[in-house]
């Protein structure tokens, strides 16, 4: 990936307050580039507030929860209004309660909660918190304010600001609440207006491909549509690797790893975000059971090098390099992987399944 240079933000440096919005890569998943401004901002403004919530934000999605829970705390003391601050300390408080998953969590999902409401009503535009709160208001319980009717309140007041994203988000929602049928609608809105947009097209396949539309659909029909709706939507997702993804997902449940390899394999020189394919390339090995060696070499060098967010973090590529190394029968190698994924989160429970087998 290229990072934003550091002397472009120098020779900036008085158009700072008025031209730095780092929503525009944070929504587009460019977490590296905007961690790598947001340190540079604060480097010369140790007092810029949305540079704070911005390395927050990013930091969160690499699944670096300490720091992004202090980085948001100290972008909400700088500034206890601004919408993003409150945003990104709300994350990073649900991103930890996530992790946790013990008896202090309830507080911070509730603190999570109380910074989502507070974000969008300090500012309606927020595109990130009318999603992130939809997305909570799903998945929580009821005891703790859970609700699909606020989930699609929250599609449609984001329809209000951003059209194609307020009917993406209302497609997760009814999705997530097994009315397929209804999300479809929503989802070819969304399409038809924002045909290009890698979050359109990565979020359609993804809720395409999940448990819930498969009770709809069946198996086998659910996955001749991801087939279908994975090659035709493939020209629109050119060589953007968030879209990718879920398009060689989509290919990989309709038992064509082949064609996910290929595709991955030759997107990866012009990619925008190189480790998300190679991560994708080790998954595709891991799960296929081919290509093993060379899905190998990509998670070694996913390793070796900054990971873009969104993924689980390098928790999920030690875990897929343990899955790989014990299907080449090297054990020792595929033990110590899952050991090192779960002395990065020692809840993950997917490591801990591949420990039990290894055992």
């Amino acid at each position: 990936m290229k990072i934003f240079p550091a002397i472009a933000l120098v020779l900036t440096l008085p158009a700072w307050g008025a031209d730095y919005n780092p929503r525009l890569d944070l929504d587009a998943g460019r977490y590296l580039k905007a961690l790598a401004e947001a340190d540079t901002v604060i480097q010369h403004q140790p007092g810029n507030a949305l540079a704070w919530a911005a390395r927050s934000q990013a930091l969160t999605a690499l699944v670096r929860l300490p720091e992004a829970l202090a980085a948001g705390q100290k972008a909400v003391a700088l500034k206890a209004n601004l919408a993003d601050a409150l945003l990104a300390r709300g994350l990073a408080l649900g991103g930890v309660a996530m992790q946790q998953k013990n008896l202090g969590s309830i507080t911070k999902v509730t603190d999570a909660m109380d910074d989502l409401r507070a974000a969008v009503k300090a500012d309606p535009t927020l595109v990130a918190g009318w999603m992130t709160l939809a997305l909570a208001y799903e998945h929580i319980p009821g005891f703790f304010g859970g609700s699909t009717r606020k989930a699609l309140d929250c599609a449609e007041s984001l329809k209000r600001v951003d059209g194609p994203r307020g009917n993406l988000l209302q497609g997760t929602v009814l999705t997530l609440d097994g009315r397929w049928g209804e999300a479809t609608a929503c989802f070819n809105r969304a399409l038809a207006a924002a045909p290009g947009d890698p979050e359109v097209i990565y979020a359609y396949l993804d809720a395409l491909g999940s448990r819930e539309a498969r009770k709809v659909l069946g198996d086998k029909p659910q996955e001749r549509l991801q087939a279908q709706e994975a090659m035709r939507l493939l020209p629109a997702a050119r060589n953007r690797a968030r879209p990718l993804t879920a398009i060689c997902d989509a290919l990989l449940d309709a038992d064509r790893p082949e064609d996910a390899w290929r595709i991955a394999r030759e997107a990866l020189p012009g990619t925008d975000a190189p480790s998300l394919l190679r991560l994708q390339l080790g998954k595709i090995a891991a799960r296929s059971g081919r290509h093993l060696e060379e899905g190998l070499a990509a998670l070694d060098q996913v390793l070796r090098e900054p990971l873009e967010g969104g993924t689980g973090g390098y928790g999920t590529a030690h875990w897929r390099r343990g899955q790989v190394l014990k299907e080449l029968g090297r054990k020792g190698e595929a033990r110590a992987a899952a050991q090192a994924a779960l002395a990065l989160d020692p809840k993950d429970s997917k490591a801990q399944r591949l420990m039990k087998d290894l055992s």
